[in-house]
This record gives C-alpha cells, structure tokens and sequence, in this order.
C-alpha cells in the first residue's frame, strides 16, 4: 500500500473518530442511543485499525457497524447531529470506505431526508457524491437516488431547484459513464447479444438479461426518461410522479449527445432509440405538422398553436439523432429529413422555419452525411429524394421571401422606413434619393420591388454565431481557390445589425422571438453556399484519392492544374457505384442550386455577395464538366453568360428563355422561352433590376452598339452595367481556370465574351490581342472613367485567356479550337448576309483574331492545332469580304512567318517533315484566285526568302511548288514559260541547290511531262529525267554527302510508307525520280509511255546497284507494282477501234498497233517482261525483303491475270514472264551480274547510319551470305503462292468451253510453256506437296492434254502414221510433271499416301489409247490415216458411222482436230509397270487397291485386243500386266496383307477372261508367225495362274478359283471355236495354249499321299474340273468317230484323246495311292461313270489310242469286286 494511501487512511480513522465524539457528545443527554453507538463505533474502529495493515479494506468491510451511528444520528431529525453525520458520511463515500449493502442504507437515509425536508441541499450533494465517486449504489438503490434529485428538482426553493437541475443532468451522465467504464473493463469479452426484441416490447418492466450491471441501470433510467417525456408513469424510478417535457427533452439530448457509443453498441439501446424515442419525437411533433398559419389573423389559436420550447427541444434532439446515429436511423432520419422540408413550406411559422433551417444548416456542412443521403435514399429507386428535396426547399424559402414578403416579415428593424406597398425599402435610400457620400450601403438582394438585407447573424458573449460559426471549417475545407476567402468576406463588411444567440440555443425562452428582417435570407444562403463546399468537397477529395491512387499505381500523371481542372482518364478507372454516387450528389443538388443561385445572382447587391454567387456556379460548372454531366455545365454556363449580358440582349444572342414566373423556378428548375422579343430592351428597368433603388452594382457604366447576329440586330444602344462586367470577369476566370472542362460549352463562353468585346469597343489589332478604338469608331459608344480604366485590363485577361489555352490537353485545345472555328464561321456568314443587305458593314473579327492569339502560344505542339486552324484560314481568305479576306491571310502568314522563326526542338531545318506541315498553307493559296491573296502569298513568300537566304533551305521547295502549280487549263503558254523556268533550273541550278531539293526537280520534271497541251515538251521532259538520272550518278559522292547532312529533311518526303524501314536519302532521290517515270508510264499518249518504260527499265537495270538493300522494297510498292495495276487498269479500258490512236500525231502506225488496246497489249507486255526481269536480275536484293512474299504474291497474281489474257501475245509473254521469276535460285550471281556490278564501283551492302560507302575500282561487291539467301528461298510462302497461281492458271486457262464450237483455245505453246513450268516449281513445294495439290496438278495435266489443235495448224503437230507417231512436247511435258511427283514420292515417308493418286492419273492416260477425251462439247476430227494394219478395219467402219452421222446432222467439218494419244498412253503405262514394280508393297498402295484399279483399267485393252487402234497397246498391256502380277500376287497373297485384296480377285478373273477369250478374234491377215506369237503370250498367262496362283489356291478366295479352273477348262478345249468335226484349219485352235490349260488342270489333279487338308479344296475341285472335262473329250470324241465313219478325225483330236486317256491312267494310279481323307465318294462316283465311256472308245484304230486305252483300262481291276465285301479306297 502506497503511502499516500496510508497517509489518508489514518486521516480517514482520526476524522471518523473526532466525528463520533462530537456525535456522541451531542446525543449523550437526549439520544443515549446514538452516544452508545458512537462509541461502540470508535471501539470497531481502533479494532479495525489494530488488526489491519489494509485500513481502507478493512473499513469497507465493517462499513455497517461504522455507519450505524451516523444513520441513528439522521434519524433523530436533530440539525446539528444531521448535520455532523452527513459531513461523516460524505467522508467515507469520498474514500470509498462503503459496502454495498451501507450504501443502499445511506440511500434510504437520505430518502428519509428529503421526505422530511431537512437540508435539501446537503442531501443532494451527499447524493451527488455517492453515486459519482464509486458505484457502490446499483440497481433500485440507484434508482431511488436519482427520484430524490428529481423530486428535489421539483422543490419550491428556487435554490434547491435549480441546484436539483444541475445535479440530476450530471447524475444522469455520471449513470451512462459507468457503462463505459464497464464497457472498457469488458473490452476483451464477447457482448452478449442474444436478447429478443419482442420481450422487450412485451416487458418492458424487466431489463434485458443480456446486459452488464451498470448497462442495466443505464437502460431502465432511459427507459423511464422516455416514458415519463410521453407522460407515462416509470417502472424503475418508483416514486416519481412527474416532469416537464422540455426538461425531459433536454435530459434525452444529453445523453444522446454525449453517449453515442453506448447506443452504437448495445442493441438493446438501439432498440430503445427506434421503439420509444423515435415514435415519441414524431408524436409531439404532430401539432407542429398541422399547424398552419393564419395569413389573415395575427396567429393561431392558442390551442393549435406549436409550443416553441417544446418544439425547438424537439429539433434539437432530431440534429443529434441525425448527426450521431444515422447508420442506425436510417428510416427513422428519412423521416425526420422529410419533416425538416416540411418545416420549410410557407404555411409554417417563421420561426419554425428558422430553427428548421438551422438544424438543415448543421447538416449541411457534415460531409458524411450528406454522402449517405444520397447513398441511402436519392440513389434508391423507390425512396423518397432526401438530398434533391433539401436543395430544392432551400431554393424555394429563398424564392418565397421575394414572393411574400409581407407575411414572411413580420416585423421591421428600428431605422427602416416602409414603402408605398408595405414593403421595407433600401436604407440607402431616403425620400426616393440616395444617401449623400461616405455611407456604404447595406450588402442586401433586390428583386422585383422586395428589399432584403443580408445580415450578420454572429452572436455575442458566449453563446456561437449561426451563420459564422463554419465559416472557418470551410475556409480549411473547401480547396476551391476564392471559394472559401469569398465565403468569409461576405460578412466581415456587412455593417448591419446584429442578433444575439439563435433560435436553437433559446432553451430559456418560451415564447418564440421575433424574427430579425434579412435573417432567414441569410442562414439560406449560407446553406446553399455549405452545400456548394460540401459537394465539391466530396468530390474533390474522393477524385484526388482516386488520382493518387492512379499514380502510385503507375499511371501517366497529368501536368498542371488541380483535379478539376485536369481533363484526364482518372473516370475511366474509377469505381463505377463512386462515379455513381458522384453523378448523384451534383444531379440531385444541381437544378435547385442553379436556380436559387441564379435568383440571388440577379437579386444581389453587393459585389461580395456577387463573387460568392459567381464563385459558387464556378465550382458547380467545373464539378459537372469534370463527371461529364454536358447539360448541367451548359447550364451553369449559360447562367453566367445571362448574367453578364443586358437581359434581353441575352436573349438575342444566346438563344436562352428567361423566367415567366418565379413560381417555377423550384419546379424542376426550367426556363420557358421569352415572348418580349426586343421590344423592351430599352427599358431594362421594366422587368429586370436595372432600377432597384439603392441597387449601385445595376447602374450602367458602358453604352456600346448592338453586335449582328443570325437572329437579327438590335436597334439602339447596349447598356452595361457593373454586375455585368463582374459576370464578365467570373466568366474569364472560369474559362481561365477550368478551360480543361469546357467542352462544347467553349462556344457560349466565346460567344459572350465577342459581344462584351464589341460593345466595350475592342477591336483587333497585330498579333490578335484586342485593343480599345479610337475615337471615331466610338462614336456611339459611352465608357465611364471607371470601366475606361477597366477595359485595359479586360484586354489583358482575354489575352491571358488564350495565353493559357498553352496549358489545356489536347482534347480541350480541339474543343477551344473548334469553338472559336464555329464562331468565325457564324460570323463569316453574317458578314455575306451583311453584304447583301447592308452593304460593306465591318464584320466581327473577334475569333479570326483569337484563333491566330491561341495559335502564337501553341507553337510548341504546333502538331496538334496547325491544320484545324490553317484549315478554317484558308476558308476565311475565301471570303468575298474583303476586311475578313486580310484578317484571314494576315493570320496565315502571320502563323506561317511565326512559325518559321519558332526555336523548335529538334530545329526545323531537321525535321523536314514539321516544315512542309508548316508551308502547306501558304503554297494552298495558290488555289485561291483572289489578286490580294496571291499578293500577300508572293509578300511572305518573298519576306522568307529574303530573311533567311541561302541559310533558309526550305525557300527552294516553295520556289519549285510554284513553279510546277502549272495545270492544262492554264495554257499552253504559261505551261511553256514555266517550262523555261525549269530547264533553267536544272541546267544552272542543279549543282548549288540544295539536295533534298533534287526531289522537287524530278516531280516538277513529272508535271510538265503529264501535261497534255504540248507533246514534244513531256517527251522533253522524259529526256531531262534522264539526264537527272545521270547527273545523280555521275556525282553520286557529293549528293550522298549532302544528303547524309540533310537525312532528317529527306525523310520526310521519301515514298516509303509509315510501316516500311526508312529509305536512304540518296535512294530517295532514285524512288523518286522511278515513280515519276512510273507515272509517265501509264500516260494516254504511246509516245510517251513507250519513252518513259524504256527510261524506267534502262535507268533500273543501269543504276540499280546505286540502292540500298532497304530501298529496294519502295520500289516494288511504290513504283513497280502500282505500275502494273495501273497498266492492267487501263489496258482493260481501252478502246477496240481504230479512232485515233496516234495521240493526236501524225504518226503511220503498223496494223498490229492500229488499236488502243494493241497499244496498249504492248506496254502492259514491256512492263510485265521488265518487272520479271527486274524481278530476275535483282534477285540477290529482292529475296531478303522482309516483304519479299507479299511481292512475290502479287507478282504472281499480275502475271495470272495476264496469262489469262484474250491476248494470245500477253498470255504467252506472261508465261514466260512466269518461268523466268522462277528460276530465282539459292545461288551466287552470274558473272555477267558481277561484272557489271564490279563496273559500277559500288557494293551491295545496305548503308549503315544512311551513309554509301563507295568501293574501289578495284574491289568486288559484297555478296548476300548463302545461308540466309538458302533460308528466304526455302521460304514454302513464296513457292505455295506460285503453285496457286500456277493451278489457277491452268484451271481457268484450260476451262473447257460450254458450247460446241470456239474461236479460240489455248494454244500448244501456251500449253507446253504452262507445263514446263511445273518441274521448276514442283522443286520448291514437294516438301508440302499434298494429296489434294495432286489432283489440283491431274485436273490441269488432263485439261490441258485434252485440248484439241486447230486445223490448219494440224498438219505441224500431227505425225503422217502411226508407227511415226511420237510424243508431242506437250504430252512430254505432261508426263515430265508426273515422274516429278512421283521421284518425290518415293524418297520421302511424308508423301507415301500420293501414290495411289499418281497411279490414278497414269490410269486415267492410259485410257486415252482406246478412247480419247473430250474437251468439253468442242466437236474434233480424228486423223482415220493414223490407223495401223490390225485395226483399219474397225476404225475405217468407226470413222463410217461417225461422218454418217454427221452428214446427218448436217455438221460442217470440224475446226479442231485431237491429238494422237496413243504413245502417250503406252508411255503412262510403261510408267504404271515401272512405278508399281517399285511401290507394290507401300501401305498406301494396298489400302488404296491400285492393283485392282490397274486390272480394271487393263480390261479394256485386253478385251478389245485386236479392236484396238494400235496393236502395240494390247501387247504391252498383257506384257505389263504380266510384270505387275508377278510383283503384285505375292503381296496380295501375304496374310498380312490380303484384307485390301479380297475385292481384287474377281476383277482378275475377269482381266483373265477378256485377255484368254477376247470378243474380238485376230484378223485373217494375221500371219502364222504372228499368231505363234500371240499364242505365246496366251500360254504366259497360263503359266503365270500355274506357278503363281493354283499353288496357293488354299489362301484365295474360293470363287475366284472357281473361275480360273474354269478358264482352264474352257481353254483346254480345241474344238471350241469351230463346230464342224471335219475342220482342217488349226489356225485358230490355239493348241499349244491349249495344252498348257489341260496339264495345268491334270497337274492340279494328283493327290499326295499325305493328309493335308489346305489341298483338299482346290484337288477336289481340280478332279472335278479334270473329270469333267475328261468326260466331255471322251463323249465327243466317241459321237465324232461315229459320224466320221472311215475318215480319220484331225491330228490336234487323236493327240487330244491320247492325252486325256493317259491323264486318266495316271490319275486313277494317284486316287488309289492317296490317303482316304483325301477322296471323297463323289470322286469314285465320277471315275466309275466315266467306264462305259471308255468302253465305247474301243472301237478307234488309232494304235496309240489303243494303247492308252488299254492302260486306263486296266486301272478298273481292282473296282470290279464282289458286291458282298466291303470297298475301301475301290479296293
């Protein structure tokens, strides 16, 4: 224990002790009692005191015992012993020495007390003390406490009840600061917050279970306050019986004041806030509401009428709940807020208007809140408009103290006299005169005849000023610059009279006061004003944030300005609900801010209160401008344009409706129009201010003449006045400061400003700045002294104006730029209407003036303005009047000289491409053709000239321009003198002008030579760029030197494109001087397209070298190929007949040029061949381009549209134009290429830093490094566009046509050439040569093969004969393209599926030998003398039929004649063999059955065999098919493989059969050496089904062997092909083949001895076959020896029958050495039958027959057995 504490203990005990004697002494004669506890007292002290260290602890604990002398001693109602106990008492509840249980006594004590009336005052401090210092006393103890003060508040004692007062307000605090102390103690635990709010609605008795101790207390007293306010008896205060309502009130507000926290945070107070205190205010407000003032009585009954005190109590308790819980109340406030507005209607009384306005004042300058209005109610769909509604009433109050001033003043200040209409007029004012000097009038608002005074509301000695008291806060709040400094002067030069203390802080008055005259004027300007720095402040603060937080997060930062004055994207990044709520807060605020501004605007007095006004509408218009609210800027605007104009005049000149009514002004704030027209606008005092009494700032000070407009002019003068040219000066501020925002608004403020400048008499003068005229211009003008001294300085602002339009962003000088455009242009149209009407009038030159001003002082970003404002001159110097003509060229050459003297960065003279934007202008006037323009245009041109010399190297473009503006229509004279001039020029002037200048020289050189009225001088002039060309060359050192020094100048005028590399400037002089040749190229004369072609290729092909790698790609897109789309143009245009195609020259012209469009076939053939050999020649350049496809792509697309030219000369040239491209190779230049670049001492490395670097004489070219020239060549880009081109062109070029006859078809060497290309080209794409790019190639091979030739040219392309037939080179070429492909096909992996389709397209030409194709529905003849031996016959019996029919059709001969296919198709087939040898087992090959797509195609020659036109087809198609089989039979057999063979076998059988059995038997011409040998190549075919196919019959299909034993059968047949048993010619039996069939079949029919099921089938099947045919010989030979009786049969029967017999001995010897699995029944059943047979033959006498005979006959023993044993295998 600390000893301190110690110190005041033992005190404590020796106090205590003293005060116990006195008791005891005091009560020892008349209360014994008392004496002897006063002593038993001082005993339980010294105990205590003994016993313990701890005295306080200790006494606490025996506080009963000790208190038990002091609470008898109170009982005896003696004063003086009351007295000495009380003093003891406060003692220990001062060191907090009491219990609990001894506080509840003392409470009871003092109870005792206050009942019994004995010191009251002693009593309430005892009181006042036990409760404050500790909190002993809790729950009903306290309860009872805090009724004794409140009881005693209500004692008759003044003393006793003031003191009461005091005391129960800070009981009442000391209760609600132990909640939060109790709250801290807790902060660490968890709120109980599990109370239902329906108990407590039910209950309300009970406290809340949830809450602490000291929370409890809390809660039941507030309760009961509440209840007690509603005039409901208490549930915890027992014994109160009443109190006042305003003391309720006021016990209420204090605490909701001072204890927001402990609402905030204990639900169950809120629910206290919402459930009693919230109905209760609305309750009593209830009278107020349906109060309504009496306008024709004093006032109200006194019944209805609303209770000041109450009603102020009320208001004030409203600002706390608004101010402190809103984010609980938010209903409840909306509510409130809306009674607030109510309050505010004129119906009310005015001093519930006041405080209204008060509370509305306080709210006002809360930021948050107002934030959350919006948030919580404007911005919700379906609430009420809080924010909106609080604007707008303000509004109205303001608008309805100049409505009704007589109810609304109630009373007059002392000194204030009335006027004629009752009303208070200005104290200025005296008797209708002005008071004398030296007296300041009162700063006031005037309007309409009302008069009221703007007063100061400060209040004196301690209580706060109302009106005053934010104006600090918004000096430190509001950002805006003059805002807030015009907020506070306001009121510290009103001289007028002050009100002490508001109506809010009169809680001792119970009647309301009087309202002072001007006050509620005052508090509702200051609102409006406090929501003009609050909004702004909203937004301002949040934007800035948001900025910087755009900074920070690494956003360009804009230069200059405050956030309102920065037109950037800092919106685009804003949250959009913030954006929202922005927009919100000023549409909700805008319309009654404009409108209750722009009253007091026209209605003000005092030059303060105007700049505050003016202040407050520049705030609101840069606040819209900035959320990009257009309208409300325009309209803010528009109200200070209005302001600063005569009223009617405004109207004239804005176009503006001014107010009907006032009334209307808070409805929706909008402005019908005007129906005066000008007919008052000399009296503006008629409806305006301009005669207010006492009004010093609407006195006129400036009279000026009438500005024209669109609309019309005024008649008379315009009057000014001193509120006008303050407008005037708020509108330059704003226009200075917030220029960024403007926008379109830029146009009214310009406007205005034009008009102020007229009247004022500012004129024009050098440089665009305005100046005062002189006196004779002003005649009808009056300046009083004071403006005269003003208008100096209105000048400079204006000029300062412009001046920091140097500051504005781009966008906002465009927007500037384009207002000042359009007002020159609306005063350009009134000065032609001025014109017209009245004569030579002097226009407004205001903006032509002011756009030259703005364009001086933004010559630093010259780039951004100089065509808009140069653009809008040259208009203006077209203008028919002539002052406005000057003003227009005098701006030009003004901005023009300006500019050229302006110290760039880079300097001028390096930025070639600043300057030519800067002369622009002045070279545009040559197109004017007004005498003075040109005059002022030749003044500068020469002023340039002469400044800057030979120094000023940019006079020389100037000099060229104008020498070469030379035009056809200007004649041929002028054109000759300009001529002069130039050949001048380059004669003498070449060498000292300077480089860049050499560009000029050549497009001049151009112009002249494109000019159409003299021939001999654009042939010149083709001549003298010739000799430029030269002279380039020759001193090529020197001009690279120049240039490199004037690079930056030349750059900017090269023809390479924004996207291309830079062009060195020493080539830019060759782009140039190409593309005018280019351009001459393409004239309408031949003359001078053929000089110019051949001048371009020579001058290409003889300096090229001089170019830059870099520069080679200008050339391609800027001169070559423009070039050819140009030729291609207008070579397709021309004319067919023979009118005039000399160009006007007397010139003979060959028949093959006697047409526009053969002269003009010749240049586009000249310019295709010279870009190709361009194209060729170059190469080396050309392949590295980076654009080199794109080139090379639209090249080829040139060349395809030429190949499919009408022209058979363009389409051949194209052609070949087409293979010599092609031959760009990977590959070092030619020796003739290095000779001639070794000749031009020159390398043909790129320049570095745009500097030529020259070789020796001696030294060879650099050539390109092989590696990368190999990379751009394998490029498949380039090679794949080709091949397109290439397909198209074969695709179009050999489209069949429709009908049956044409006049012209492609021809052979167009043909041929088209197909030689393909080898070449196949070359660079096979890497990428697809499936579907094979059959694109075999639709073009089939075509263009397909095309017949005309007749007359037959005779040259067909051969005389077959056997001399040869393959054209067509067909050469044809299959050439076919090997191509397929030498690629078989070394890569990748392109192994093609070869199915190269087998196709081979098929597809081996068709060809039997029939030819057709070329669409073109009718051809066949050359019938072609026929060879073997097939006369058939075709002379086809070519027959085929002119039969013809005749019959009545067709003449036909035109076109086919080719001879028939070598053609024998060599695709010899192809077909050879490749299938080579590819038989491919994958592709199989799956895509190429060889039963071979067979099928096979079946035709070999069915027609002799049919066939040629004998040797049908040969080499049994020879080939031969070879294919013997390769092809052994993959199909492969079990691997046989799934792609299982369709093949039939289409074989059948290829068998058309061969072995054709239709079409040999000719009897055929000799027996032939036929031997076609019977050889029968027995081949047999030998190639014995050894290759019977041996494996076990892996065939069954029915393909079925038929090939059939084949065999039928062929083993000798008397098949005659019917006649007595035929002698053997000729045609075919024995041999024969033979061959019958062995194969007995072959086939031996049986092994093993059992081997696999050679079941295909035995029994032979046996059967062989059995079978067995059978047939023997049967015919036994019915043919009948019938032939004793002549013998042929030989080829004898042998045929011998063969059978022993073929059967042999077998039978087989069938009984085989297993018996191997033989079937059916087999002895067929050798059985075959018995009687054999005995029928017995009867030949044939010796060798016999013989053989008798073998077979003996095989039958062993069958001939007993019926009764069993047999088995015939044993």
């Amino acid at each position: 224990m600390a000893t301190a504490d110690v110190v005041s203990a033992k005190k404590l005990v020796e106090n205590l002790q003293t005060d116990l004697r006195a008791l005891s002494n005091e009560a020892k004669k008349k209360y014994p009692p008392v004496k002897e506890a006063a002593e038993a007292g001082i005993l339980r002290i010294r105990t205590v005191v003994a016993k313990n260290k701890d005295i306080i602890p200790a006494l606490i604990a025996c506080s009963g015992e000790i208190m038990q002398p002091f609470l008898l001693g109170c009982d005896t109602k003696n004063l003086r012993i009351v007295q000495i106990c009380l003093a003891s008492i406060q003692r220990l509840i001062a060191k907090q020495a009491l219990s609990q249980e001894a506080g509840s006594n003392v409470v009871n004590m003092l109870w005792n007390l206050m009942d019994c009336g004995i010191e009251d005052l002693k009593v309430l401090q005892t009181t006042l003390v036990l409760v404050t210092t500790s909190t002993v006393v809790r729950g009903n103890a306290l309860a009872r406490a805090i009724v004794i003060c409140f009881r005693l508040h209500f004692s008759k004692d003044n003393t006793v009840s003031n003191t009461a007062s005091a005391i129960v307000q800070q009981v009442v605090c000391t209760v609600f600061e132990r909640v939060l102390a109790e709250d801290a103690a807790n902060a660490a635990g968890a709120e109980d917050h599990s109370f239902h709010q329906n108990s407590l609605k039910t209950n309300s008795r009970l406290p809340p279970k949830s809450l602490r101790p000291c929370a409890t207390d809390a809660y039941l007293l507030f309760q009961d306050l509440c209840q007690l306010v509603n005039a409901e008896h208490p549930t915890w205060l027992l014994g109160l019986t009443e109190m006042s309502r305003t003391f309720g009130l006021e016990l209420l507000e204090s605490i909701l004041n001072s204890f927001p926290q402990v609402f905030l945070r204990h639900k169950e107070f809120s629910f206290l806030l919402k459930e009693r205190v919230c109905p209760l205010v609305i309750k009593l407000f209830s009278p107020s509401l349906k109060h309504k003032q009496n306008l024709m009585s004093t006032g109200p009954l006194v019944g209805d009428k609303p209770y000041f005190p109450l009603n102020m109590r009320l208001l004030r308790v409203v600002s706390v709940l608004i101010n402190k819980y809103y984010s609980i109340l938010v209903t409840e406030s909306e509510i409130f807020l809306s009674l607030l507005v109510k309050f505010l209607e004129g119906d009310k009384p005015m001093w519930q208007r006041i405080l209204a306005l008060e509370v509305l004042h306080k709210l006002c300058v809360q930021l948050k809140l107002l934030r959350c209005f919006c948030l919580s109610y404007d911005m919700k769909t379906h609430s009420t408009k809080i924010f909106a509604n609080i604007v707008n009433a303000l509004g109205s109050f303001i608008q309805s103290l100049f409505v009704h001033p007589v109810v609304e003043r109630q009373s007059a200040l002392p000194g204030v006299n009335s006027g004629k209409d009752g009303l208070n007029s200005s104290p200025g004012v005296v008797g209708g005169m002005s008071l004398g000097g030296g007296v300041t009038p009162q700063p006031a608002f005037a309007y309409k005849g009302v008069w009221i005074p703007l007063i100061n509301v400060a209040a004196t000695g301690s209580a706060r000023p109302v009106f005053l008291e934010r104006l600090t806060e918004m000096k430190i709040l509001v950002q805006v610059p003059g805002l807030s400094e015009a907020l506070t002067t306001i009121y510290e030069s009103i001289n007028g009279k002050s009100f002490k203390g508001n109506f809010l802080e009169m809680l001792d008055k119970l009647e309301a006061p009087t309202v002072p005259d001007g006050y509620g004027l005052s508090i509702a300007f200051t609102c409006l004003l406090d929501v003009v720095r609050s909004v702004s402040t909203i937004v301002t603060s949040e934007l800035e944030v948001e900025q910087r937080r755009k900074d920070q997060s690494g956003s360009k930062k804009m230069n200059g300005g405050t956030v309102l004055d920065r037109n950037d994207a800092v919106l685009e990044d804003v949250d959009p609900s913030l954006k929202s709520l922005w927009e919100e807060l000023v549409n909700a605020s805008w319309c009654g801010v404009l409108a209750a501004l722009s009253l007091l605007l026209e209605a003000c007095t005092d030059e303060t209160g105007t700049e505050s006004i003016l202040k407050s509408l520049e705030v609101y218009a840069s606040l819209c401008g900035k959320l990009g609210m257009t309208v409300a800027r325009d309209a803010f605007i528009t109200c200070l344009c209005k302001a600063s104009l005569p009223p009617h005049y405004a109207l004239t000149v804005l176009n503006i409706a001014t107010p009907q009514n006032a009334n209307i002004l808070h409805k929706g704030h909008k402005r019908s129009i005007s129906r005066d027209g000008l007919s008052n606008q000399q009296g503006q005092g008629s409806d305006g201010n301009a005669n207010e009494p006492g009004d010093g700032r609407n006195q006129v000070v400036a009279v000026g003449t009438a500005l024209p407009t669109v609309q019309g002019t005024q008649q008379g003068p315009v009057m000014l006045t001193a509120k006008n040219i303050q407008c005037m000066r708020a509108i330059l501020s704003v226009a200075h400061c917030h220029g960024g925002i403007l926008g379109t608004a830029w146009h009214m403020v310009l406007t205005t400003l034009q008009h102020l400048a007229w009247i004022l008499g500012l004129k024009p003068s050098a440089g665009g700045s305005l100046k005062v005229s002189g006196a004779a211009e002003t005649a009808n003008s009056v300046i009083t002294t004071a403006v005269m001294g003003e208008l100096p300085i209105l000048s400079a602002m204006l000029s300062r104006l412009f001046e920091s339009s140097q500051y504005l962003d781009e966008v906002a000088l465009h927007h500037l730029i384009d207002a000042l455009c359009k007002l020159s242009t609306e005063s350009m149209e009134i000065a032609y209407a001025n014109k017209v009407t009245r004569g030579d009038k002097e226009p407004s030159l205001f903006a032509v003036a002011k756009l030259l001003e703005t364009g001086l002082v933004n010559l630093s970003r010259v780039e951004v303005l100089w065509r808009p404002v140069t653009a809008h001159l040259l208009e203006v110097c077209q203008h028919n009047h002539g002052r406005t003509r000057d003003w227009g060229a005098e701006a030009i050459t003004s901005l023009v000289k300006a500019s050229l003297a302006y110290k760039f960065e880079p300097p001028l003279h390096e930025n070639l491409k600043l300057q030519t934007m800067l002369l622009s202008p002045l070279q545009e006037l040559s197109a004017i053709q007004h005498p003075d323009i040109r005059q002022r245009q030749l003044e500068c041109v020469l002023q340039v000239l002469h400044n800057n010399g030979e120094t000023l190297a940019h006079g020389w473009p100037l000099v060229l321009g104008v020498i070469g503006a030379v035009s056809d229509d200007q004649g041929d004279s002028l054109i000759r003198t300009a001529f002069k001039c130039f050949q001048l020029v380059t004669t003498d002037f070449l060498p000292i002008m300077p480089r860049y200048g050499l560009q000029i020289c050549i497009s001049v050189a151009a112009k002249f030579g494109l000019q159409k009225e003299e021939l001999n001088i654009s042939l010149t002039s083709v001549g003298l760029l010739w000799n430029i060309s030269d002279y380039l060359y020759q001193n090529r050192v020197s001009i690279s030197e120049g240039l490199v020094k004037e690079a930056n100048l030349v750059e900017g005028t090269n023809d390479s494109s924004p996207n291309e590399a830079p062009v060195p400037p020493f080539d830019a002089l060759w782009l140039t001087l190409y593309s005018k040749q280019a351009d001459l190229c393409v004239d309408s004369r031949p003359a001078v397209r053929k000089s110019a072609g051949q001048t371009l290729f020579s001058t290409i092909s003889a300096h090229g070298s001089l170019l830059q790698q870099t520069t080679w790609s200008t050339v391609l897109w800027h001169v070559l190929f423009p070039l050819l789309d140009k030729v291609k143009k207008l070579s397709g245009a021309a004319k067919q007949d023979k009118s005039d195609v000399s160009g006007g020259a007397n010139i003979l012209i060959h028949h093959s040029r006697d047409t526009a469009e053969k002269q003009w076939a010749e240049t586009k053939v000249l310019t295709l061949a010279g870009v190709a050999r361009v194209f060729n020649t170059w190469r080396q350049q050309l392949i590295l381009l980076g654009d080199f496809p794109r080139a090379w792509a639209l090249l080829l697309e040139h060349i395809e549209s030429s190949a499919l030219s009408t022209s058979n000369e363009v389409s051949l040239n194209a052609l070949k134009s087409f293979q010599e491209i092609l031959q760009l190779q990977a590959s070092s230049p030619s020796p003739k290429v290095l000779e001639k670049a070794a000749s031009l001492d020159t390398s043909m490395s790129a320049p570095k830093a745009e500097q030529i670097k020259r070789t020796t004489s001696g030294d060879n070219p650099k050539i390109m490094p092989q590696k990368q020239i190999e990379s751009v060549m394998d490029d498949f880009t380039l090679w794949s566009t080709a091949w397109r081109v290439w397909h198209s062109i074969g695709i179009n070029g050999t489209k069949p046509p429709t009908s049956k006859t044409a006049k012209t078809l492609p021809s052979q060497p167009f043909l041929t050439t088209l197909l030689q290309i393909f080898p070449t080209l196949f070359q660079h794409i096979k890497s990428k040569f697809v499936a579907s790019d094979f059959q694109k190639l075999s639709r073009v091979l089939q075509c263009a093969v397909s095309v017949p030739i005309h007749a007359d040219a037959s005779p040259f392309l067909l051969p005389s004969s077959m056997q001399e037939a040869e393959l054209t080179g067509l067909q050469e070429a044809a299959l050439n393209a076919i090997t191509c492909v397929s030498k690629a096909i078989g070394t890569s992996e990748t392109m192994q599926s093609m070869h199915p389709a190269v087998f196709d397209q081979l098929l597809t030409f081996v068709t060809y030998a039997c029939q030819a194709p057709s070329f669409g529905q073109i009718e051809t003849r066949v050359m019938s003398k072609t026929a060879s031996k073997q097939s006369a016959e058939y075709l002379h019996s086809w070519i027959q039929c085929k002119e039969k029919w013809e005749s019959f059709r009545g067709s003449q001969q036909a035109e076109w004649v086919s080719m001879n296919y028939v070598p053609f198709a024998e060599k695709s087939l010899s192809m077909t063999t050879a490749l299938y040898k080579k590819t038989a087992t491919r994958q592709a090959v199989m799956e895509q059955q190429v060889l039963q797509n071979i067979l099928r195609v096979l079946q035709m020659p070999l069915g027609l065999k002799y049919a066939c036109p040629s004998a040797t087809t049908w040969k080499l198609a049994v020879t080939s098919l031969l070879e294919i089989l013997h390769i092809g039979l052994p993959v199909a057999r492969n079990p691997t493989y046989n799934k792609h063979f299982k369709s093949m076998w039939l289409d074989l059988a059948a290829a068998l059969e058309c061969f072995l059995f054709s239709e079409h038997p040999a000719p009897l011409t055929l000799s027996v050496e032939e036929q031997q040998q076609d019977e050889a190549m029968d027995v081949k075919v047999v030998l190639l089904i014995q050894n290759e196919i019977l041996p494996y019959s076990t892996a065939l299909p069954p029915q393909f062997t079925a038929k090939i034993m059939g084949l065999l059968n039928r062929g083993s047949i000798h008397s098949a092909n005659s019917s006649s048993f007595l035929d002698t010619n053997n000729s045609q039996l075919r024995e041999e083949f024969a033979k061959t069939c019958f062995e194969t079949l007995l072959r086939f029919s031996f049986i092994t001895q093993s059992l081997v099921s696999e050679e079941g089938a295909i035995t029994k099947m032979a046996m059967s076959a062989l059995l079978q045919r067995c059978r047939e010989v023997l049967s015919k030979y036994v019915e043919d020896e009948r019938l032939s009786g004793k002549c013998p049969l042929p030989r080829s029967r004898m042998a045929e029958i011998s063969f059978v017999l022993k073929a059967l001995t042999t077998l039978m010897e087989s069938l009984k050495k085989a297993h018996s699995g191997n033989v079937d029944v059916n087999t002895w059943e067929q050798v059985i039958d075959l018995y009687p047979t054999l005995v029928d033959c017995t009867t030949c006498t044939s010796t060798t027959v016999c013989s053989a005979l008798r073998d077979v006959l003996s095989q039958y023993h062993d069958l001939l057995l007993p019926p009764s044993g069993a047999m088995q295998n015939g044993r």
